[in-house]
């Protein structure tokens, strides 16, 4: 009977230990098993040409990787859609925003954080094959970079952009030494979103290429860094990138998930399991309520200011002799440009706090808004009683963008383009911009515009704090705390009730009263039983 027992249970229990060593395997791995392939791609005749264009790379990758084109083609990176269950298309290429406001009538600016080559505007193939950027994912050398206002190509001759110089590429060298992705290659689109670095989202910025622990408790380098890059948790399959701020998974109900599904969310709780915390075991009932990165993110843009504030409505200024004008802080950020108006930015900045069940609505160009008072161009779902939500932290940009005031709806201006031509960088009329914008894109305007004030919501998940460095109970449980502006709810610490107050008051009263009852029979029975033995 013994050994069945044991051969029960060792067959419950060593799949699990072998999960376990797996999951320890897959999530920290050796900083040098990051980059081994199992080809040397020095050594391909078909990479050792004098490559003139992007496009002749890709078609020398294709010889041998014959089907990555058509899964690119198949992802979001590559068609910027996504369609969602209410019929509206959202995806870079058709939402609203509070940034550059629109990419359409913009491609040529915008794409060159697009992994393809030549979508400079309405006519780009996004069937053709040749046009898909490789280089931009899997650049082993650190070398490669897209040309600015080039519709995604790289510089092709020395150039300058601005005052920013754009060596040549050698796309023979970069095309030998390809690699995994890296935090380099996931950065150069999403640490400078927006326009530059630490614009958008506040916990993706440019100090997470080498963090330190207290940055990013899982970036981090150094022999005490896990040194993890972003494809340990957004494993791809067939190209596809899981973890979408379109489509979020809010609350994770499975925890472990080995092996990975085919709608691998991406979560805390994929690799932590949905009871995370050994020590403090009471921490596991906040994990129906809270997100883990409600207290391990306790704030965003640790070492570079983030964007908070961008004024559209302030643009325009010329000096005497009508050129622009720049305004830079002490640290050299912009607070006033010409061709963008006013910003603000701030560091180690708070998040605010919102209950989300990983519905996120969106405005669209269509959408007739309230112009009487501040437009949430997009805006989390949720609610206290919902089982789906819990309490994330955000990042809020907010500024000013044009308006059609007669519609209410939101325009897409021209911003880049030549002299002549509307776009607002050059010539500096919002009517004309407008206008251009709206016919390139076949919708209609009035003619009259106006400002109006926006926010817009982005998901905390990056920058990570070590666990020494979590909230305490009392941020939250406290008045004016963190919480405080979040209600439909009782939370201990912060919220009063006036019966649950005088229940407790009845409590502590009753107890007392029983405590001197109790003495008082105890002094009087003793005292009875001493005068009973001195009779």
């Amino acid at each position: 009977m013994k050994k069945l027992f044991f051969v029960v249970f060792f067959l419950l229990v060593s799949p699990s230990l072998y999960c376990s060593s797996l999951v320890a395997k897959t999530f920290h791995p050796p900083v040098d098993s990051l980059m081994v392939s199992t080809a040397d791609h020095a050594k391909f005749d078909e990479l050792k040409k004098d490559f003139k264009s992007g496009p002749e790379v890709t078609e020398a990758c294709l010889r041998c990787h014959t089907e990555a084109a058509k899964q690119i083609h198949r992802t979001k990176h590559w068609t910027w859609e996504v369609p969602m269950k209410d019929g509206k298309m959202l995806g870079k290429q058709h939402v609203v925003n509070n940034f550059c406001i629109s990419v359409e009538g913009n491609e040529a600016r915008c794409t060159s954080c697009h992994i393809g080559y030549g979508w400079k505007d309405q006519k780009f193939d996004f069937a053709s094959e040749r046009n898909v950027d490789c280089l931009v994912c899997h650049d082993g050398t650190g070398t490669y970079k897209k040309y600015p206002s080039g519709a995604g190509h790289p510089a092709y001759v020395d150039t300058v952009f601005g005052t920013t110089p754009y060596p040549k590429v050698d796309l023979a060298y970069v095309a030998q030494n390809v690699a995994n992705p890296n935090r380099h290659n996931c950065g150069i689109c999403h640490f400078e979103g927006g326009g530059a670095d630490a614009v958008k989202h506040g916990d993706l910025d440019n100090s997470l290429i080498e963090p330190a622990p207290h940055v990013d408790v899982h970036m981090a380098v150094g022999e005490d860094g896990l040194n993890m890059t972003c494809i340990d948790c957004h494993q791809t399959k067939g190209h596809q990138v899981p973890g979408s701020r379109y489509e979020p998974t809010a609350r994770d109900v499975h925890g472990f998930d080995y092996p990975m599904p085919d709608d691998y969310p991406t979560t805390c709780s994929s690799c932590h399991g949905l009871k995370p915390h050994k020590q403090y075991a009471k921490l596991n009932d906040h994990v129906d309520k809270l997100a883990c990165q409600t207290c391990h993110i306790p704030v965003m843009a640790k070492e570079r200011p983030t964007k908070m504030w961008w004024d559209w409505s302030k643009a325009g200024k010329l000096n005497s002799k009508g050129g622009e004008i720049t305004r830079k802080d002490s640290s050299g950020l912009p607070l006033y440009m010409s061709k963008k108006g006013e910003f603000e930015w701030a560091k180690e900045v708070v998040p605010e706090y919102r209950w989300f069940n990983g519905e996120m609505n969106y405005v669209t160009f269509m959408t007739e808004i309230n112009d009487s008072g501040v437009v949430a161009i997009n805006h989390p779902d949720g609610e206290p009683g919902d089982t789906l939500s819990r309490i994330w932290p955000f990042k809020v940009h907010r500024g000013k963008q044009p308006y059609d005031r007669e519609l209410k709806r939101f325009v897409k201006p021209k911003l880049f383009g030549p002299k002549g031509s509307g776009a607002y960088w050059k010539d500096f009329d919002w009517d004309k911009s407008i206008a251009e914008g709206m016919d390139y894109a076949g919708m209609q305007y009035s003619g009259k515009y106006d400002f109006v004030e926006t926010e817009m919501y982005w998901p905390i998940s990056h920058m990570v704090s070590p666990k020494d460095e979590a909230l305490s109970c009392v941020e939250c449980h406290s008045r004016n705390g963190r919480l405080q502006n979040l209600s439909g709810f009782y939370l201990p610490g912060r919220d009063t009730d006036r019966y649950l107050e005088l229940f407790g008051l009845l409590v502590i009263v009753g107890s007392l009263a029983g405590v001197v009852v109790h003495g008082i029979l105890r002094f009087a029975s003793n005292k009875k039983r001493m005068q009973d033995g001195d009779a």
